[in-house]
């Protein structure tokens, strides 16, 4: 079985319990205007481009290309990302790594080889693999064989979705897995297709289903000021979780600007907004809110 993904993070310790190796698919079901991963948002590999590292009199990346799609005048390189076939010849003759190819195709057993470097760790540390993204159940078959095979060797699975998925595929990955980390974004349906591009409709039926099975789940928050950090939607958050019954943790995640320099690198496009942390004493204030209904709340993931 074979599968696209943009990275493999090793020593991660913000994605399930323990430390962990987190595998970041690529692709992803919506398209969350404040992404910290842009690069795996498409499922088809990207070229990215950081200027800042480009040295001023090397040409070797315009020589290498095949298609001339990248060119350089007055010191300045041009990427027609129309002509580029990603042959990824550029990124191989880049010595300084101002040009690299974003997401590779990889086997099963290539990933199971990077995780078994780790089998120490996990072990000592109560820890185990997470799968992120990007959407991983958007590749649910590589999915659910990198799963399968954690399982026979006793290895704790996380996988982390939007929840966005269709609800059989999300019901018989919830199976192989040992814990769902699942996001709440926001709870207004209007608001959510203005942001995330769709519905929270499926979001919203897909938990609750999980929650009734008992399924350990681990919600988490992206907190963004003025977006989602009101009164009134971590209200409706909350009364929602606690409806569902089996749902006993939550993780306020801190927004970081380190996507809007990845969306520049990779030159796409969107509308420009002005995304913000909300203030300590805010997150506070909610971890408060969300704690008073009962939940374990941790900032920070």
């Amino acid at each position: 079985m074979k599968g696209t993904i943009f990275d493999i993070k090793r020593y991660a310790i913000h994605d399930g319990p323990g430390i962990r190796t987190t595998v970041f698919f690529k692709g992803c079901t919506l398209r969350c205007l404040w992404c910290h991963n842009p690069e795996g948002i498409e499922r088809e590999r990207e070229i990215m481009f950081r200027p800042e590292r480009c040295a001023v009199e090397c040409r070797d990346c315009v020589s290498v290309c095949p298609q001339r799609a990248i060119t350089k005048k007055r010191k300045v390189i041009s990427i027609d990302r129309m002509r580029c076939d990603l042959c990824a010849k550029c990124g191989e003759a880049c010595a300084y790594e101002a040009v690299e190819l974003v997401g590779r195709e990889v086997s099963t057993q290539e990933v199971l080889d990077e995780i078994e470097k780790d089998r120490i760790f996990y072990d000592e540390s109560k820890g185990g693999v997470t799968f992120s993204g990007g959407e991983p159940l958007a590749q649910p078959d590589f999915l659910l064989d990198l799963l399968t095979e954690l399982n026979k060797r006793n290895v704790h699975t996380a996988v982390d979705t939007s929840g966005f998925v269709p609800s059989e595929i999300l019901r018989t990955v919830s199976r192989k897995a040992d814990l769902l980390l699942y996001d709440l974004k926001i709870m207004d349906e209007e608001k959510h297709k203005k942001y995330t591009g769709e519905s929270n409709t499926l979001i919203l039926e897909n938990l609750r289903k999980l929650s009734e099975n008992g399924k350990k789940i681990i919600i988490r928050i992206p907190v963004l000021a003025g977006l989602n950090d009101d009164d009134e939607n971590i209200q409706k958050q909350a009364e929602f979780l606690k409806s569902c019954g089996s749902i006993e943790e939550i993780d306020l995640l801190l927004y970081h600007r380190g996507g809007e320099d990845k969306r520049k690198r990779l030159r796409k496009k969107g509308p420009l907004v002005d995304f913000r942390a909300p203030s300590d004493r805010r997150l506070q204030e909610i971890k408060d809110r969300l704690s008073g209904y009962g939940f374990s709340v941790k900032i920070g993931g």
